[in-house]
């Protein structure tokens, strides 16, 4: 399922109409009073101008394939949209679908009161304004001068654990001279230095780019060799769906001194498979979280494996559901037992936004981690202290533009 029948399917379905704040489902008389307080300064502002452009995201290296693509690169350009009202107050974030879906409804934003468009205790008001949702979140906080994590309802962010998300299958990589496991151990050398204390592997190499039995044996040395140096450290593996159900089993009989912190996405998702999978873990006594809900996601079938515990940690990307949908899913992801860790990957300023998130609402088990650097925007408000993600109590989402718009 695509991300925007996910998204239609999502506030037909499980969605809650209860508004939320911060730990409970009710508002409380504070949190009301806040709440008008809120609405009546962003009434003040009128949306004068939106203009749209790129940052440039810069990893630190090369990032090498997964079980389904190929090389991922050296970082994204990632479209960017700016919005000014007429008193000057400026946010900007990254633009959820493409510009030329955005400048098809800018023109239901500008002359519009702030308060028409967005409330600090639900988010945007109306869906079709998704493309500009974390922007407006941005340019809320901006004008009340509070960080995007206290208008989620805390005024002292929640804080999790922080996983280098970026450690592919490096070590086949260059083709022509590959260079091995000690390339992964390298990489998580210098995550480590970061401020990584968790290292998410992918694994699936037998998948599309060596011969089954030759890949999967090289994603249990890749496991083992990686646990071994960093016993200290959390291992989380993600699939990318290139295993069947018994294949997966195969490789964890192989690791069986890894505690896997989680499993991601070993194949697609099914109840018949997921399982199979909790059945064996349980009968192995391996202690583990289940993780899935990034590629294609279905939320029927997603709720229906959270329902039945088949499913620990809910993955949709943060703004491909959009952060205003996060913010109505997390509360029913409470109720259901379950957590969660917004999918990042590819730019670093999702990883920020899901801090955000995590920082109001809680409940995210940990976040995933693209170590980047950018000429164009000012990222150093966050901080990693013991393996955790700090976000700034600037407003907004404190990441101030240096690029001229």
């Amino acid at each position: 399922m695509k991300r925007r029948t996910f998204l239609q399917a999502l506030n037909l379905g499980i969605v809650s109409t209860e508004l939320y704040h911060g730990e409970g489902n009710a508002m409380s008389l504070t949190a009301i009073l806040n709440s008008n307080f809120h609405e009546k300064e962003l009434s003040y502002h009128r949306i004068q101008e939106i203009k749209y452009s790129t940052v440039q995201m810069k990893y630190p290296r090369l990032v090498g394939k997964n079980a389904r693509l190929d090389l991922h690169g050296y970082g994204p350009n990632v479209e960017i949209c700016v919005i000014k009202t007429e008193k000057g107050a400026m946010g900007w974030a990254s633009l959820r679908g493409s510009r030329k879906d955005a400048e098809q409804i800018e023109k239901e934003l500008i002359g519009k009161k702030v308060s028409e468009l967005f409330a600090s205790n639900m988010g945007i008001l109306n869906d079709r304004h998704i493309a500009f949702d974390i922007a407006l979140h941005d340019l809320a906080g901006v004008i009340l001068q509070k960080p995007v994590y206290e208008l989620l309802g805390r005024e002292k962010p929640y804080t999790t654990d922080y996983y280098s998300g970026m450690i592919y299958f490096d070590d086949l990589e260059p083709s022509e001279k590959p260079a091995g496991i000690d390339r992964i151990l390298e990489e998580c050398r210098y995550d480590y230095g970061i401020g990584y204390r968790q290292f998410k592997l992918k694994i699936g190499r037998g998948h599309k780019w060596m011969p089954f039995e030759e890949g999967l044996q090289r994603d249990i040395e890749v496991t083992n060799a990686v646990a071994k140096a960093f016993p200290n450290c959390g291992i989380l593996v993600d699939g990318n769906n290139g295993f069947t159900v018994d294949q997966f089993i195969q490789y964890l009989k192989g690791i069986p001194l890894v505690n896997l912190f989680w499993i991601e996405e070993p194949f697609h998702e099914t109840v018949a498979d997921y399982q199979k999978l909790r059945n064996y873990i349980k009968a192995a006594g391996i202690s583990t979280l289940l993780a899935d809900g990034e590629a294609d996601p279905n939320p029927a079938l997603l709720k229906e494996l959270f329902e039945k515990k088949l499913l620990d940690v809910h993955l949709t990307d943060i703004e491909g559901l959009g952060f205003t949908n996060w913010r109505r899913l997390m509360p029913q992801l409470k109720k259901m037992g379950a957590q969660a860790s917004p999918h990042a990957w590819g730019s670093l300023l999702k990883s920020y936004y899901t801090a955000h998130l995590t920082g109001g609402l809680g409940n995210t088990v940990t976040i995933e981690g693209v170590t980047s650097t950018s000429d164009d925007v000012d990222l150093s408000g966050y901080k990693i202290q013991n393996g955790k993600l700090i976000p700034p109590s600037t407003a907004g989402f404190g990441m101030p533009l240096l690029k001229k718009i």
